[in-house]
């Protein structure tokens, strides 16, 4: 979609989530000096990244799907269906907090063997002052 037919006026999204979940975000939020919706706007984006398939962008097209640039001009499919239909299949009923849990354990796992495997090669280090990872240039 060109720039110049991008609908940019902004709008309220709805979501509800636990309590706990709603305080540890607004503590992360606080943290990064964000407010509380661009940090949950921030987050939404990340993960769309985050999933196989490439970037998501906002016609619904798949991006980076060969190389940064290029687009398959096919709609994203949802990478998690297989896995969501098995979790359901096990059980009767799984409520949104277990199956998000089920669904990214391993991404906790992975992307804690990432950090440690970049700070032993030199190329990322973490400041607990700044409570976070950076490169190291």
């Amino acid at each position: 979609m060109p720039a110049e037919e991008v609908d940019t006026d902004r709008t309220s999204v709805k979501t509800y989530v636990p309590g706990y979940q709603k305080e540890e975000w607004k503590r992360q939020a606080t943290e990064l000096d964000m407010s509380l919706s661009e940090f949950v706007r921030t987050m939404v984006q990340a993960g769309r990244r985050g999933f196989p398939g490439g970037d998501v962008d906002e016609t619904g097209e798949t991006a980076n799907a060969s190389g940064p640039g290029e687009r398959t001009g096919e709609k994203a499919r949802p990478e998690l269906e297989p896995a969501v239909v098995e979790l359901l299949s096990e059980n009767a009923y799984r409520s949104w907090d277990e199956l998000a849990s089920e669904l990214t354990a391993d991404v906790e796992q992975r992307l804690e063997t990432t950090l440690k495997q970049l700070e032993d090669e030199g190329r990322v280090r973490h400041s607990p002052r700044n409570g976070g990872y950076i490169l190291d240039a």
